[in-house]
Protein backbone atom coordinates (compact mmCIF):
# COMPACT_ATOMS: atom_id res chain seq x y z
CA UNK A 1 0.00 0.00 0.00
CA UNK A 2 3.12 2.31 0.74
CA UNK A 3 5.32 1.29 -2.13
CA UNK A 4 5.80 2.30 -5.43
CA UNK A 5 4.20 5.75 -6.49
CA UNK A 6 0.81 5.76 -3.69
CA UNK A 7 1.20 9.62 -2.93
CA UNK A 8 -2.15 10.09 -1.52
CA UNK A 9 -2.17 7.26 1.20
CA UNK A 10 1.43 8.53 1.95
CA UNK A 11 0.67 11.94 1.99
CA UNK A 12 -2.19 11.67 4.24
CA UNK A 13 -0.03 9.77 6.96
CA UNK A 14 2.79 12.46 6.76
CA UNK A 15 -0.63 15.07 7.08
CA UNK A 16 -1.98 13.51 10.62
CA UNK A 17 1.50 13.08 12.09
CA UNK A 18 2.93 16.33 11.09
CA UNK A 19 -0.50 17.91 12.98
CA UNK A 20 -0.19 15.54 15.78
CA UNK A 21 3.37 15.92 16.59
CA UNK A 22 2.94 19.72 16.35
CA UNK A 23 0.32 19.71 18.48
CA UNK A 24 1.31 17.49 20.90
CA UNK A 25 4.78 19.64 21.28
CA UNK A 26 2.57 23.08 21.70
CA UNK A 27 0.27 21.71 24.44
CA UNK A 28 3.89 20.45 26.30
CA UNK A 29 5.01 24.08 25.70
CA UNK A 30 2.07 25.43 27.08
CA UNK A 31 1.50 23.13 30.14
CA UNK A 32 5.35 24.02 30.96
CA UNK A 33 4.22 27.81 30.97
CA UNK A 34 1.17 27.66 32.47
CA UNK A 35 2.90 24.82 35.34
CA UNK A 36 5.72 28.27 35.31
CA UNK A 37 3.11 31.17 35.52
CA UNK A 38 1.19 29.55 38.29
CA UNK A 39 4.24 28.18 40.46
CA UNK A 40 7.17 30.69 40.46
CA UNK A 41 7.93 32.78 42.98
CA UNK A 42 6.08 36.00 43.62
CA UNK A 43 8.62 37.69 45.85
CA UNK A 44 5.56 38.01 48.39
CA UNK A 45 4.08 35.38 50.49
CA UNK A 46 0.07 34.77 49.23
CA UNK A 47 0.06 31.89 51.30
CA UNK A 48 -3.39 31.71 53.76
CA UNK A 49 -4.02 35.37 52.92
CA UNK A 50 -7.57 36.56 52.25
CA UNK A 51 -8.85 39.74 50.85
CA UNK A 52 -12.29 41.37 51.62
CA UNK A 53 -13.42 44.65 49.96
CA UNK A 54 -15.41 47.74 51.13
CA UNK A 55 -15.44 50.96 49.06
CA UNK A 56 -13.81 54.49 50.60
CA UNK A 57 -12.50 52.24 53.69
CA UNK A 58 -11.24 55.14 55.99
CA UNK A 59 -8.48 55.51 58.35
CA UNK A 60 -10.95 55.01 61.31
CA UNK A 61 -13.36 52.15 59.84
CA UNK A 62 -9.91 50.33 59.42
CA UNK A 63 -8.80 50.87 62.84
CA UNK A 64 -11.68 49.71 64.23
CA UNK A 65 -11.79 46.43 61.38
CA UNK A 66 -8.11 45.52 62.63
CA UNK A 67 -9.21 45.41 66.15
CA UNK A 68 -11.71 43.59 65.85
CA UNK A 69 -10.13 41.00 63.45
CA UNK A 70 -7.03 40.48 65.49
CA UNK A 71 -9.20 39.28 68.66
CA UNK A 72 -9.22 36.29 66.97
CA UNK A 73 -6.09 34.13 67.60
CA UNK A 74 -6.20 32.29 64.24
CA UNK A 75 -5.64 35.67 62.21
CA UNK A 76 -2.18 36.52 62.30
CA UNK A 77 -2.08 40.38 60.91
CA UNK A 78 -4.04 42.92 59.16
CA UNK A 79 -2.99 44.91 56.59
CA UNK A 80 -5.37 47.78 54.26
CA UNK A 81 -4.33 48.96 50.86
CA UNK A 82 -5.95 50.76 47.74
CA UNK A 83 -8.69 48.69 46.10
CA UNK A 84 -7.97 47.68 42.37
CA UNK A 85 -5.39 48.77 40.66
CA UNK A 86 -3.93 52.74 40.53
CA UNK A 87 -1.75 54.52 38.50
CA UNK A 88 -0.46 58.28 38.29
CA UNK A 89 2.61 59.99 37.48
CA UNK A 90 4.55 62.52 39.36
CA UNK A 91 7.98 64.32 38.98
CA UNK A 92 11.80 63.11 40.09
CA UNK A 93 14.83 64.65 39.51
CA UNK A 94 12.99 68.20 39.75
CA UNK A 95 11.99 67.76 35.96
CA UNK A 96 11.84 64.29 34.63
CA UNK A 97 8.25 62.74 34.64
CA UNK A 98 7.82 58.65 35.78
CA UNK A 99 4.93 56.98 35.24
CA UNK A 100 4.01 54.37 38.17
CA UNK A 101 1.50 52.26 40.10
CA UNK A 102 0.11 54.15 43.23
CA UNK A 103 -0.39 52.00 45.94
CA UNK A 104 -1.84 53.79 49.35
CA UNK A 105 -0.95 51.09 52.73
CA UNK A 106 0.04 51.39 56.07
CA UNK A 107 2.79 50.67 58.24
CA UNK A 108 2.18 46.71 58.45
CA UNK A 109 1.58 45.81 54.34
CA UNK A 110 4.28 45.11 53.58
CA UNK A 111 6.14 42.66 56.75
CA UNK A 112 2.95 40.93 56.75
CA UNK A 113 3.52 40.06 52.48
CA UNK A 114 6.77 39.39 53.22
CA UNK A 115 8.22 42.23 51.09
CA UNK A 116 11.79 43.22 51.69
CA UNK A 117 12.84 46.50 52.31
CA UNK A 118 16.30 46.55 50.81
CA UNK A 119 17.53 50.12 51.68
CA UNK A 120 16.49 52.59 54.05
CA UNK A 121 13.19 51.94 55.94
CA UNK A 122 9.36 50.89 56.51
CA UNK A 123 6.68 53.29 57.74
CA UNK A 124 6.26 53.11 60.84
CA UNK A 125 3.78 54.61 63.81
CA UNK A 126 7.24 56.19 65.75
CA UNK A 127 7.60 58.91 62.77
CA UNK A 128 3.83 60.60 62.60
CA UNK A 129 5.43 62.41 59.51
CA UNK A 130 5.57 59.50 57.19
CA UNK A 131 1.68 59.68 56.33
CA UNK A 132 2.58 63.37 54.77
CA UNK A 133 5.66 63.89 53.97
CA UNK A 134 7.36 60.23 53.05
CA UNK A 135 7.02 57.22 50.48
CA UNK A 136 8.65 53.94 49.69
CA UNK A 137 9.76 53.02 46.31
CA UNK A 138 10.58 49.98 44.77
CA UNK A 139 13.85 48.90 42.59
CA UNK A 140 12.31 49.29 39.14
CA UNK A 141 11.41 53.00 39.92
CA UNK A 142 15.14 53.88 41.45
CA UNK A 143 15.95 52.28 37.52
CA UNK A 144 13.99 54.53 35.54
CA UNK A 145 14.30 57.32 38.00
CA UNK A 146 18.07 57.03 37.55
CA UNK A 147 18.67 57.18 41.68
CA UNK A 148 22.20 56.10 42.90
CA UNK A 149 21.33 57.20 46.37
CA UNK A 150 17.39 56.83 46.16
CA UNK A 151 17.45 57.58 50.07
CA UNK A 152 16.10 61.45 50.95
CA UNK A 153 15.40 61.71 46.81
CA UNK A 154 11.82 63.92 46.52
CA UNK A 155 9.04 63.26 44.14
CA UNK A 156 6.64 66.05 43.21
CA UNK A 157 3.09 65.00 43.02
CA UNK A 158 2.90 68.82 40.52
CA UNK A 159 -1.07 68.64 40.14
CA UNK A 160 -1.67 68.11 43.97
CA UNK A 161 -0.67 71.44 45.32
CA UNK A 162 3.18 70.50 44.24
CA UNK A 163 3.25 68.67 46.96
CA UNK A 164 6.63 66.56 47.42
CA UNK A 165 7.21 63.60 49.25
CA UNK A 166 10.66 62.20 50.62
CA UNK A 167 12.11 58.61 49.62
CA UNK A 168 12.24 56.39 53.21
CA UNK A 169 12.71 53.11 51.67
CA UNK A 170 13.20 51.39 48.62
CA UNK A 171 11.05 47.86 48.18
CA UNK A 172 12.82 44.97 46.81
CA UNK A 173 10.51 44.78 43.17
CA UNK A 174 7.94 41.93 43.15
CA UNK A 175 5.11 40.92 41.01
CA UNK A 176 1.90 42.91 42.16
CA UNK A 177 0.49 42.25 38.32
CA UNK A 178 0.29 38.80 37.08
CA UNK A 179 3.44 37.45 35.13
CA UNK A 180 2.01 38.47 32.28
CA UNK A 181 3.44 42.30 33.19
CA UNK A 182 6.97 43.40 33.66
CA UNK A 183 7.11 44.55 36.98
CA UNK A 184 6.93 48.16 36.58
CA UNK A 185 7.63 51.18 38.68
CA UNK A 186 5.51 51.20 42.25
CA UNK A 187 5.32 54.24 44.85
CA UNK A 188 3.75 53.17 48.47
CA UNK A 189 2.39 56.37 50.37
CA UNK A 190 -0.01 57.21 53.43
CA UNK A 191 -1.60 59.87 52.55
CA UNK A 192 -4.05 60.19 54.61
CA UNK A 193 -6.61 61.59 52.16
CA UNK A 194 -6.07 58.44 50.04
CA UNK A 195 -9.17 56.09 51.41
CA UNK A 196 -8.41 52.06 51.22
CA UNK A 197 -10.69 49.72 48.75
CA UNK A 198 -9.48 46.31 50.45
CA UNK A 199 -7.91 44.49 53.56
CA UNK A 200 -5.46 41.48 53.41
CA UNK A 201 -5.98 39.35 57.04
CA UNK A 202 -3.32 36.43 57.16
CA UNK A 203 -4.98 33.53 58.01
CA UNK A 204 -2.64 30.84 60.30
CA UNK A 205 -2.67 27.56 58.64
CA UNK A 206 -5.43 25.21 58.85
CA UNK A 207 -8.08 27.64 59.81
CA UNK A 208 -9.84 28.66 57.35
CA UNK A 209 -13.48 27.29 57.93
CA UNK A 210 -13.38 29.05 61.19
CA UNK A 211 -11.42 32.34 60.59
CA UNK A 212 -13.87 33.40 57.73
CA UNK A 213 -16.66 32.54 59.52
CA UNK A 214 -15.19 35.37 62.41
CA UNK A 215 -14.40 37.57 59.25
CA UNK A 216 -18.07 37.71 57.79
CA UNK A 217 -19.97 38.07 61.39
CA UNK A 218 -17.43 41.13 61.96
CA UNK A 219 -17.69 42.60 58.88
CA UNK A 220 -21.61 42.62 58.72
CA UNK A 221 -21.56 43.60 61.87
CA UNK A 222 -19.74 46.02 61.35
CA UNK A 223 -20.83 47.82 57.56
CA UNK A 224 -24.12 46.12 57.28
CA UNK A 225 -24.93 48.27 54.52
CA UNK A 226 -22.04 47.14 52.26
CA UNK A 227 -21.48 43.87 50.45
CA UNK A 228 -19.15 41.00 51.47
CA UNK A 229 -17.08 39.11 49.07
CA UNK A 230 -13.65 37.29 50.15
CA UNK A 231 -11.07 35.45 48.06
CA UNK A 232 -7.82 33.79 48.86
CA UNK A 233 -4.97 35.90 47.44
CA UNK A 234 -3.50 32.45 45.81
CA UNK A 235 -6.98 31.92 43.97
CA UNK A 236 -6.86 35.77 42.14
CA UNK A 237 -3.37 34.85 40.97
CA UNK A 238 -4.07 31.25 39.59
CA UNK A 239 -7.09 33.18 38.15
CA UNK A 240 -5.04 35.59 35.85
CA UNK A 241 -4.21 32.94 34.02
CA UNK A 242 -7.40 31.42 33.15
CA UNK A 243 -6.44 32.16 29.12
CA UNK A 244 -3.35 30.08 29.13
CA UNK A 245 -5.41 27.21 30.96
CA UNK A 246 -8.08 26.97 28.44
CA UNK A 247 -5.46 26.95 25.66
CA UNK A 248 -3.83 24.15 27.51
CA UNK A 249 -7.00 22.21 27.49
CA UNK A 250 -8.22 22.99 23.62
CA UNK A 251 -4.92 22.09 22.64
CA UNK A 252 -4.45 18.15 24.52
CA UNK A 253 -8.14 18.13 23.08
CA UNK A 254 -6.54 19.13 19.94
CA UNK A 255 -3.60 16.56 20.29
CA UNK A 256 -5.48 14.04 21.19
CA UNK A 257 -8.08 14.00 18.65
CA UNK A 258 -5.51 13.97 16.05
CA UNK A 259 -3.48 11.67 17.39
CA UNK A 260 -6.60 9.10 17.18
CA UNK A 261 -7.75 9.59 13.71
CA UNK A 262 -4.08 9.66 12.53
CA UNK A 263 -3.98 6.35 14.74
CA UNK A 264 -7.22 4.88 12.75
CA UNK A 265 -5.88 5.76 9.27
CA UNK A 266 -2.41 4.15 10.26
CA UNK A 267 -4.03 0.85 11.57
CA UNK A 268 -5.86 0.61 8.98
CA UNK A 269 -3.60 1.08 5.75
CA UNK A 270 -1.24 -1.21 8.11
CA UNK A 271 -4.19 -3.68 7.63
CA UNK A 272 -4.24 -3.37 4.00
CA UNK A 273 -0.15 -3.50 3.50
CA UNK A 274 -0.60 -6.75 5.61
CA UNK A 275 -3.38 -8.54 3.58
CA UNK A 276 -1.21 -7.16 0.42
CA UNK A 277 1.75 -8.91 1.51
CA UNK A 278 0.34 -11.81 2.75
CA UNK A 279 1.97 -14.05 -0.04
CA UNK A 280 5.34 -12.23 0.51
CA UNK A 281 5.48 -12.89 4.82
CA UNK A 282 4.28 -16.78 3.86
CA UNK A 283 7.24 -17.40 1.86
CA UNK A 284 9.74 -15.46 4.48
CA UNK A 285 8.83 -17.71 7.02
CA UNK A 286 9.07 -20.48 5.67
CA UNK A 287 12.56 -19.65 4.68
CA UNK A 288 13.34 -18.90 8.34
CA UNK A 289 12.52 -15.41 9.12
CA UNK A 290 11.95 -14.72 12.51
CA UNK A 291 9.24 -12.83 13.88
CA UNK A 292 10.99 -9.64 14.62
CA UNK A 293 12.29 -9.18 11.10
CA UNK A 294 9.09 -9.32 9.41
CA UNK A 295 7.80 -6.81 11.99
CA UNK A 296 10.39 -4.40 10.59
CA UNK A 297 10.01 -5.28 7.35
CA UNK A 298 6.18 -4.28 7.79
CA UNK A 299 6.88 -1.62 10.10
CA UNK A 300 9.69 0.29 8.55
CA UNK A 301 7.92 1.79 5.69
CA UNK A 302 5.38 3.65 7.93
CA UNK A 303 8.20 4.59 10.36
CA UNK A 304 9.94 6.46 7.91
CA UNK A 305 6.59 8.57 6.55
CA UNK A 306 5.96 9.44 10.54
CA UNK A 307 9.56 10.28 11.24
CA UNK A 308 9.25 12.75 8.23
CA UNK A 309 6.58 14.03 9.62
CA UNK A 310 8.60 15.03 12.96
CA UNK A 311 10.86 16.56 10.55
CA UNK A 312 8.33 18.64 9.05
CA UNK A 313 6.65 19.32 12.69
CA UNK A 314 8.95 20.13 14.88
CA UNK A 315 11.15 23.21 13.56
CA UNK A 316 7.26 24.75 12.94
CA UNK A 317 6.14 24.11 16.06
CA UNK A 318 10.16 25.63 17.68
CA UNK A 319 9.06 28.70 15.60
CA UNK A 320 5.26 29.37 16.61
CA UNK A 321 6.17 28.35 20.27
CA UNK A 322 8.62 31.45 19.89
CA UNK A 323 6.72 33.21 19.12
CA UNK A 324 4.19 33.05 21.58
CA UNK A 325 6.44 33.00 24.37
CA UNK A 326 7.85 36.58 23.73
CA UNK A 327 4.08 37.88 24.59
CA UNK A 328 5.44 36.93 28.18
CA UNK A 329 8.55 39.01 30.03
CA UNK A 330 8.59 35.72 32.19
CA UNK A 331 8.71 32.61 30.62
CA UNK A 332 10.47 29.51 30.03
CA UNK A 333 13.37 28.81 28.06
CA UNK A 334 12.56 26.07 24.97
CA UNK A 335 14.80 23.13 25.19
CA UNK A 336 15.68 20.51 22.78
CA UNK A 337 14.33 17.63 25.28
CA UNK A 338 10.86 19.72 24.82
CA UNK A 339 10.31 18.65 21.31
CA UNK A 340 12.36 15.27 21.73
CA UNK A 341 9.79 14.27 24.09
CA UNK A 342 7.20 15.11 21.75
CA UNK A 343 8.83 12.90 18.64
CA UNK A 344 9.68 9.73 20.86
CA UNK A 345 5.72 10.10 21.82
CA UNK A 346 4.26 10.23 18.06
CA UNK A 347 7.28 7.43 17.37
CA UNK A 348 5.87 5.21 20.20
CA UNK A 349 2.10 5.86 19.32
CA UNK A 350 2.55 5.20 15.52
CA UNK A 351 5.32 1.47 16.52
CA UNK A 352 2.18 0.66 18.66
CA UNK A 353 -0.32 0.93 15.76
CA UNK A 354 1.30 -0.76 13.34
CA UNK A 355 2.44 -2.92 15.42
CA UNK A 356 0.12 -4.84 16.34
CA UNK A 357 -1.20 -5.51 13.03
CA UNK A 358 2.28 -6.13 12.05
CA UNK A 359 2.79 -9.00 14.94
CA UNK A 360 -0.64 -10.59 13.97
CA UNK A 361 0.18 -11.05 10.67
CA UNK A 362 4.09 -12.57 11.24
CA UNK A 363 2.27 -15.00 13.81
CA UNK A 364 0.28 -16.07 11.41
CA UNK A 365 0.64 -19.88 10.17
CA UNK A 366 2.73 -19.68 6.92
CA UNK A 367 1.11 -22.72 5.60
CA UNK A 368 -2.23 -21.00 5.20
CA UNK A 369 -1.14 -17.79 4.02
CA UNK A 370 0.51 -19.37 1.17
CA UNK A 371 -2.82 -21.87 0.65
CA UNK A 372 -5.22 -18.70 0.57
CA UNK A 373 -3.10 -17.47 -2.50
Amino acid sequence: TLSGKNYLPKSLVVLQFTLASFLISATLVIYLQFNYLTTEKLGYDDTNLVKISKDDLTRDETKLLKETLMKNPDIIGVAPKNGGFWGTVAKVNADSTINFAYETVDESYLPLLKIPIIAGRNFSRDFPSDSSHSILVNESFVKQAGWKQPIGQEVNFWYDNNTKYSVIGVVKDYHFQSLSEKIGPQLFTMKPKNNFGSVYIKLRPKTATSSLAFIQATFKNLFPLSPYHYSFKQDENIRDYDAEAKWKQIMLFGAILTIFISCIGLFGLSVLSAEKRIKEIGIRKVLGASVSSVVTSLSKDFLKLVILSIFIALPVAWIVAGKWLEHYPYRIHLNWWMFSLAAILVICIALATVSFQAIKAALANPVKSLRSE
